[in-house]
């Protein structure tokens, strides 16, 4: 049973961060009724323990992020397909999966969701939710800024009708919303008829996706019942989608407010206190400034996506210039204690722009532009300010945008997409590979001429036997592919200078060549990763990352052992580098 101070600890916190939000409210009235939906069987199941840093995570996680129907299979519920593509062809590879919404929805892929706690009939139900979190750490959606206009709530809404009558923001077209932050490029409001008369929507997303209203405890309240529900059946990561826009204010650009990380503070305290190990983790596309700040004191997200990595990374490789890159990793900050990156190369998502903003110069975006769009990816963009539209997002498959230079296609795409497969590795953070990353998969065309979205370029569906055979015949690119990703992958787990919190220094290195060095947290394993980002041979000059004398040093990728510590080591195109005191994997 829960200790009563402990409990009325957690109740006093609960009420104060309540209290900053919600002011003409009774705060702890507030904090008993979330400790209630939160803990459903009762006050008992609240903890003392606290997450538990060293339980969090280490070297061996590696999330797979997919969609529930990535893969198909004639009469089969694609979980459950799935779910075997995990066991047959991925096995104990990966540690963690991210199933991108497995709710019903009405558009945007599953990001306009109509009920948050059915899973898509289409897809399958809860028993196979639960399975593959039996066996993963699963990772499951909150779509926490909007809901689809077909959901109940919003039916209620047009109708006027509680609860959902008061859960969406509405704002009057003539206010002051100049200052307002969009990643899209449509109005910001969406008129409707309701039973209360005319009213504007705010829709930061698409119109289907209606913002909801925060500023009403009633919608916060709902969202705890949601994740009480989901920890039930089997989620432990909780990514919290679109979080940077989750609270308005008239006359402010409505991002990153306060009053958001105050919600994501709160979160943080209930899952703190959950007898599970729980992770939050925010989806906050935005400069890499911003995009920080959502560590918190240590009382915020435990992991930030590090959004700049993949245009950075691309740039790098279709330059031979990785001086920006190099900016990244040198000013980013060693994660403290009980927080960390999720480092990527592609999601379900393109490749963002935003958080190149003040990093890449406009000159260098343009020439990344026309590489990807010579390679066959497309650019969706955003409404500026003034009106003014700009570029957003790279929308391409992953290893299509490793077709070349910005010279053009060459022979190095399987060597350079692995390159920057090896980078995302080395870095500290925990690595997350899209499915379509692992398995080589080429634009989608098709998809965006059904659908009309730049996104459905890097979201096809594979079948499962046609993927299946390509996998066993190691002449075909996605064979190629998928093993070289998972030896490296099975490489990296074995090395606890590649834990996620391990240090982290930029080294500085010749023109074309990128390295860092990770140092294991018990400080005896060293490894210096280094990266040859052109299509020429590099010399790398063994005296200029310092392996100490006395250590037997090795390439744990190649296997080479290194007799001359002082010599010239030779990287080939697109070659990588884990050289390293430690034990061979």
């Amino acid at each position: 049973m829960t200790d009563q101070p402990v409990f009325d600890h957690l109740l006093q916190r609960l009420a104060a961060q309540l209290g900053l939000l919600y002011p003409d409210h009774d705060g702890l009235e507030l904090a008993r009724s979330i400790v209630t939906r939160f803990w459903p069987k009762g006050r008992e199941a609240v903890s003392s323990r606290q997450s538990r840093e060293d339980a969090l995570w280490d070297e061996r996680n590696v999330v797979m992020i997919t969609y529930g129907n990535s893969i198909l299979e004639k009469d089969e519920k694609p979980l459950k397909t799935l779910h075997k593509f995990l066991k047959n062809h991925i096995g104990t590879t990966i540690s963690a999966v991210h199933i991108l919404p497995f709710f019903p929805y009405s558009s945007d892929d599953g990001f306009s969701v109509i009920d948050y706690l059915q899973v898509d009939d289409n897809l399958g139900d809860w028993d196979d939710i639960e399975a593959i979190a039996s066996d993963y750490r699963l990772m499951g959606d909150l779509v926490i800024n909007h809901g689809s206009s077909k959901s109940q709530w919003f039916q209620q809404f047009l109708s006027d009708k509680a609860p959902g009558k008061d859960y969406f923001y509405t704002a009057d077209p003539a206010s002051d919303l100049g200052d307002v932050v969009r990643p899209r490029s449509h109005p910001l409001l969406t008129p409707f008829r309701t039973a209360a008369g005319d009213r504007h929507v705010w829709s930061t997303f698409s119109p289907d996706q209606l913002d909801f209203d925060f500023t009403n405890p009633d919608v916060l309240l709902e969202f705890v019942s949601i994740i009480a529900e989901y920890i039930a059946h089997g989620v432990r990561i909780f990514r919290l989608d679109a979080v940077a826009f989750l609270w308005k204010k008239i006359g402010t650009p409505s991002i990153n407010l306060d009053e958001t990380h105050e919600i994501i503070r709160l979160l943080r305290t209930l899952m703190d206190h959950h007898e599970e190990t729980l992770v939050i983790i925010t989806e906050t596309n935005i400069p890499n400034h911003e995009n920080l700040t959502y560590f918190g004191n240590q009382n915020e997200a435990h992991i930030i996506y590090n959004f700049s990595l993949p245009p950075l990374l691309v740039h790098a490789l279709l330059t031979g210039d990785s001086l920006y890159l190099k900016r990244l990793t040198r000013s980013n900050p060693p994660a403290l204690n009980g927080c960390t990156y999720l480092n990527f190369t592609a999601s379900h998502d393109g490749i963002g722009l935003r958080p190149t903003e003040g990093v890449l110069p406009q000159g260098e975006v343009d020439h990344m532009l026309a590489a990807m769009q010579r390679f066959g990816g497309r650019i969706s963009m955003r409404r500026g300010p003034g009106g003014t539209e700009k570029p957003y997002e790279m929308n391409i498959s992953f290893f299509e945008a490793m077709q070349g230079t910005v010279d053009g296609p060459d022979e190095f795409q399987i060597e350079r997409f692995m390159a920057a497969m090896a980078v995302m590795l080395a870095l500290e953070g925990i690595p997350a590979i899209y499915i379509h990353s692992l398995l080589a998969t080429p634009n989608g065309y098709e998809e965006v001429n059904l659908t009309g979205q730049n996104r459905s370029i890097n979201r096809r569906r594979l079948d499962y036997d046609a993927l299946t055979a390509k996998l066993d015949d190691p002449q075909t690119v996605e064979a190629q592919v998928f093993a070289q990703v998972t030896a490296l992958i099975d490489a990296r787990k074995a090395q606890k200078a590649f834990h996620p919190n391990a240090v982290q220094f930029t080294l500085t290195l010749p023109e074309g060549l990128f390295g860092i060095w990770r140092q294991s947290i018990d400080r005896k394993q060293s490894i210096f990763a280094v990266t040859n980002v052109t299509n020429s041979t590099k010399n790398l000059s063994l005296a200029d990352i310092n392996l100490i004398s006395g250590d037997s040093w090795h390439d744990l990728i190649s296997g080479a052992l290194i007799e001359d510590i002082e010599a010239d080591f030779p990287l080939t195109p697109y070659q990588t580098v884990w050289i390293s005191n430690g034990a061979m994997p």
